[in-house]
């Protein structure tokens, strides 16, 4: 539950004509993930890299054909399981690389159409500015022997200067239309100084205006051409839309075929590069959930007919990095494990921090934002819009129960704190007591992620480093050392001798192992040192004093009900509503969204930072399917 499943090293000698079976009970069973040997001596060879190579090229164009013709490619009811040979897989290839040669046709006159589309669309935006001009639109492409004519656009603030300035060139201004600050105007006249109109223009900022090549008739006709060609390209592209309705009726048995013999072929297809060969035995290892063994012998005894050898052992110590980790969680727990993932994946043996993280963030997202109503709201949300959040949706109805159940010991329905008594106490009653218990909160949380550090290390063989560095037991008595002086020097004024001991022996600890691990000159060393040991104390401080954002967004949520109760107060009956409706959308919206994310912040930051290390990789084993 805590842990990744305990794995097994797991070799089988088999004859290379045997591989493919091999691979075949592998997918049914999904419970071995193939890795490549590391003894070449042994078996240099690679067996099935040809099968692997038209596999992928298969596959590819299968999912492209579907992408076109709008499908996806299921998971059907596998029939028995099969052996896919290479040249049946060859054939299956070359069928689809030539529905493939069919399809890319249409789709690449669905994008020539689509392009089309979007530049319709942009000449009849461009066209609604020209509109307003009753004339001939070529004039301003062919142009006149002797007249000078402009078109373009011209702020409002500078038209009767700048009508006033052409007026004494010997041109004629005219507005056609306006848009909000702007005009779209005409300039006519005879062909005159170029230079000095161009002058002009610069100064009142005239902004030139391209007529597209399209505009070549009177604006109507032009706009009635240009829906002409709109329904053209619409009743194209229906052409092709019917024919791919077509294409996926008759089809429909082909593509079934494709994508069952592709899952068939999957498994060898995935474990083709890692079998190692030398004549004629062929060699597979990989890694096995140490529960499930007994199962992966009974198939391969069913697959293979005992025409094979199967070396079974523990992990050695430096293969742990490389080892998966199968991990195996609730239904309910898989949004949770999302958000872990984010942050990675647990080293093999290495704690799996979802069941401490779902808690932790269900409880604080409560403490933070503790309301009936908008608990309420928010579980109701997820339980309505729940096949839209997927797998998130006990995400959100947890998070919503957990503000929920705050919202009766704070005694807050929507704000309102007068309707419901609280079972324990109103925030703002007492922020010094929210303050301390945020204190309390992330002093427990800092010592629980620094204890599983701490068994971490020792689980890896790092003995050292679990008892004596600043993130391990040596960290954890520490920082308790700083806790209790802290707490004498604030009701004392004074650390004392005892207070000072369980501070500096513990510092001494942390830094004569670092002292030990820094290979550098003395002087360098020390300043390293130093800066490390520093690093460490402001590390705790720094993590600690964060948790009383959990007090402060308690609060918050408070202040902020009463800012929107004393808006809602200064307005009429109907306006109070209004105001308290709104409010309470806003406060749901935006500090829900705030809350969230910084109980994220905590969880990562001053929870995994501490003990979890994310790089590890999950456990991936061969499946029947196309995702294999």
């Amino acid at each position: 539950m805590f842990t990744p499943l305990s794995m097994q090293r797991a070799t089988v000698y088999l004859v290379k004509e045997e591989a493919a079976s091999a691979a075949l009970a592998f997918g049914c069973c999904s419970l071995f993930e193939p890795e490549l040997g590391t003894d070449h001596e042994l078996i240099p060879e690679e067996l099935g890299g040809a099968y692997r190579e038209v596999f992928d090229t298969a596959s590819n164009r299968l999912s492209k054909i579907c992408s076109h013709l709008g499908l996806s490619a299921p998971q059907p009811e596998w029939p028995t399981p099969y052996l896919v040979p290479q040249d049946q897989l060859e054939s299956l290839n070359e069928e689809l690389r030539e529905f493939w040669a069919e399809c890319s046709l249409r789709e690449e006159r669905t994008r020539h159409i689509r392009e089309e589309m979007r530049a319709v669309e942009q000449l009849e935006n461009a066209l609604d500015v020209f509109e307003p001009l009753d004339l001939d639109l070529r004039i301003f492409h062919e142009g006149f022997r002797f007249l000078d004519v402009h078109i373009g656009i011209v702020p409002v603030g500078q038209l009767d200067r700048l009508r006033e300035a052409v007026d004494l060139l010997g041109y004629t201004l005219s507005e056609f239309s306006r848009a909000e600050n702007s005009a779209h105007v005409v300039l006519a006249g005879l062909s005159g100084d170029a230079q000095e109109l161009e002058r002009v223009l610069g100064a009142a900022s005239f902004t030139e205006l391209r007529i597209p090549s399209d505009f070549a008739d009177h604006p109507r006709r032009v706009r009635r051409d240009l829906d002409d060609r709109r329904k053209r390209l619409a009743a194209e592209q229906e052409e092709i839309e019917e024919s791919i309705r077509t294409t996926v009726g008759e089809r429909a048995e082909f593509l079934a075929r494709a994508n069952e013999q592709l899952a068939m072929a999957s498994p060898y297809a995935r474990m083709a590069t890692m079998i190692q060969r030398r004549g004629g035995l062929a060699r597979v290892s990989g890694w096995v959930p140490s529960s499930r063994i007994d199962e992966l012998q009974r198939l391969l005894h069913e697959r293979l007919d005992n025409r094979f050898a199967l070396e079974l052992r523990d992990p050695r110590p430096e293969e742990r990095a490389s080892v998966p980790s199968a991990l195996h969680h609730p239904r309910l727990l898989k949004p949770f494990a999302a958000l872990v993932r984010n942050y990675g994946v647990p080293r093999y043996g290495e704690v799996d921090p979802t069941w401490l993280f779902a808690i932790s963030f269900i409880a604080m997202f409560g403490m933070m934002f503790g309301d009936i109503g908008h608990g309420l709201l928010i579980a109701a949300a997820g339980m309505l819009a729940r096949r839209k959040l997927l797998g998130f949706a006990p995400f959100v109805i947890a998070i919503g129960l957990s503000s929920t159940l705050f919202g009766f010991l704070y005694g807050s329905l929507f704000g309102y704190e007068e309707i419901i008594h609280p079972l324990w106490i109103a925030p703002l009653s007492d922020p010094t007591l929210m303050l301390k218990l945020a204190l309390y909160w992330g002093i427990a949380f800092i010592i629980i992620m620094t204890l599983i550090q701490v068994r971490n290390r020792l689980r890896e063989g790092e003995i050292a480093e679990a008892m004596l560095s600043g993130k391990g037991l040596a960290g954890v008595i520490f920082y308790l050392g700083l806790i209790y002086a802290g707490g004498r020097w604030l009701t004392e004024g004074a650390f004392g001798t005892l207070g000072l001991l369980v501070v500096l022996l513990p510092l001494a600890i942390i830094l004569a192992h670092q002292w030990r691990h820094v290979d550098a000159p003395l002087g360098e060393k020390i300043v390293v040192v130093f800066i490390e040991g520093f690093e460490t104390l402001l590390g705790f401080v720094a993590n600690t004093l964060s948790f009383l954002r959990v007090a402060a967004f308690s609060l918050n949520h408070v202040a902020l009900a009463i800012a929107v109760f004393t808006i809602a107060n200064m307005l009429g009956p109907t306006g109070h509503w209004i105001a308290v409706v709104l409010g309470n959308i806003f406060i749901l919206v935006l500090e829900g969204a705030i809350v969230t994310i910084q109980v994220l912040r905590l969880e990562y930051y001053e929870g995994f930072s501490r003990f979890f290390n994310g790089d590890g990789r999950e456990f991936r084993p061969l499946t029947m399917g196309m995702n294999n």
